[in-house]
């Protein structure tokens, strides 16, 4: 879809912005990994700012109730999820609560289930812990990446086993889980009476007409043994800013959270609180234009790939492309990339060194230009 000039082709010169996304390579590759945007955040979001600073004070702050408020609309709305203040948690960021909860709810030498190849903190988590990963492999069915099944209940059976960490839409690959397939890893959850953290930061990103399903909507026992962990860092791209929550609706989960928390996860800062706010209460607007412009970037760039011997699997949600280089028996084809100019992230981060994650989220002229550069090295050494 040709969604013409917007907004978000408009070229952000982030040199001089500190940017963890723009230092890591040389001028002459454009960096496309780390899941950051490079367009400029919705206008309510500066302004509320702009607005906040300019009082010039700036001591401790909570979190505000028009926040709570705004939270509890937008998942009233999107999702038909109805969720109560008293079961949100206010997090300064979602990776430190991912870690958290495989150290408060499991112990050393305890199993915790992770499909993947899956973004890396869900298998850093149990690493740095001291915890038993034990991996679900993720296989192609029918056109999109799903768990083995099979796997997936041998991992559950193993008397080790005391959580599940899951990824939904799935980082790579892109996969919306259907109620159906949630419903079955439910099953699995309930039978053997597992924890389940689900991480849904991506679930505002979804590009094709499907539905997000929160894993602990599913039904009263889903919500009971689920930590699930959202955030609009994203979406409206304010990683920067630091804020995140959990929706924890079982009491005793809960409060063992908070209480282990407490003196190591600082509150969210005041501008993240403000960000938030207006993000979820005005920037429906800049929200759904956003996602048709990563629908449109979807489709170039699959059109690009499928003229290449690179394969994608169609990507449902995230603006992050997950790319088989296999065909190209390479030793390094993370450095194949960035040799063509394209700081690509390394599929072996995520599990499987035959992929690298391109990011696109960027004006469609970069994405444009770096399809290009790709081409041209695949013609350059011969496999086009």
């Amino acid at each position: 879809m040709d969604v013409g000039f917007s907004v978000f082709d408009t070229l952000i010169d982030r040199s001089d912005m500190s940017s963890d996304k723009w230092s890591k390579y040389p001028e002459n590759v454009i960096p496309m990994w780390v899941a950051d945007m490079d367009f400029d955040s919705p206008n309510c979001i500066k302004e509320a700012i702009n607005q906040r600073v300019n009082k010039g004070v700036f001591g401790y702050t909570y979190t505000p109730k028009a926040l709570v408020k705004a939270i509890q609309s937008h998942l009233s709305s999107r999702y038909g999820w109805n969720v109560s203040s008293a079961h949100l948690v206010h997090l300064p960021g979602l990776v430190c609560a991912l870690h958290l909860s495989v150290r408060v709810y499991s112990n050393e030498g305890d199993g915790i289930i992770v499909p993947g190849p899956v973004y890396y903190h869900l298998t850093k988590a149990p690493a740095l812990s001291g915890r038993d990963l034990l991996n679900v492999d993720m296989v192609i069915q029918n056109g999109r990446w799903l768990p083995d099944m099979v796997q997936f209940e041998a991992a559950c059976a193993n008397p080790k086993s005391k959580m599940i960490l899951l990824c939904n839409p799935h980082n790579p690959g892109g996969t919306v889980y259907t109620k159906e397939e949630l419903l079955s890893i439910h099953a699995l959850a309930e039978k053997y009476d597992l924890v389940v953290v689900s991480d849904e930061i991506h679930c505002d990103l979804i590009l094709d007409d499907l539905p997000h399903v929160p894993f602990a909507g599913l039904n009263s026992d889903a919500a009971n043994r689920t930590i699930t962990l959202m955030a609009p860092s994203k979406t409206f791209n304010i990683a920067g800013l630091g804020y995140a929550f959990a929706v924890i609706e079982n009491a005793q989960l809960r409060q063992t959270f908070n209480q282990e928390r407490a003196g190591l996860i600082p509150s969210p800062n005041m501008l993240g609180l403000t960000a938030a706010t207006a993000a979820y209460d005005e920037g429906q607007e800049w929200h759904d234009e956003l996602l048709m412009y990563l629908k449109s970037n979807r489709d170039l760039l699959a059109r690009r790939i499928a003229a290449t011997p690179l394969n994608m699997v169609h990507l449902e949600a995230t603006y992050l492309a997950w790319i088989d280089v296999s065909a190209l028996s390479l030793d390094n084809p993370y450095q194949f990339f960035v040799d063509a100019g394209v700081g690509v992230s390394d599929g072996k981060d995520f599990g499987n060194p035959n992929y690298v994650r391109l990011n696109f989220g960027c004006p469609q002229s970069i994405l444009d230009q770096a399809m290009t550069r790709i081409e041209e090295a695949l013609k350059e050494h011969n496999f086009m």
